[in-house]
């Protein structure tokens, strides 16, 4: 399933978990989950993208957020010649306060 940014700021609906899925050269992907529905986040028909974690506390800051955790799986033991990663992708915490 896929989310529509506009359609959720339309709606006033709890995001249950909003999970950041955080990318080499500051690129942020947002996976939404809803009830039993989970997806992607998009807008206008095209994956929405961050390029701070800033962006994604404003973008959503008029939303109820549960549960916010970022997502990082590194791949640069496998570009030194290490065996590939078999452990899951390291998962934190993710505040969603704004700093001002």
């Amino acid at each position: 399933m896929a989310f529509d940014f506009q359609n959720l700021s339309d709606q006033r609906i709890i995001i249950d978990k909003l999970e950041v899925q955080s990318f080499e050269m500051n690129v942020y992907l947002v996976k939404l989950y809803v009830k039993d529905h989970q997806g992607m986040l998009y807008n206008g028909g095209k994956l929405m993208r961050f390029h701070s974690t800033q962006q994604i506390r404003d973008a959503f800051a008029t939303m109820h957020v549960v549960e916010a955790v970022m997502m990082h799986e590194s791949p640069y033991d496998e570009m030194i010649g290490n065996p590939p990663k078999v452990k899951e992708p390291m998962v934190l915490p993710f505040s969603m306060t704004q700093p001002y």
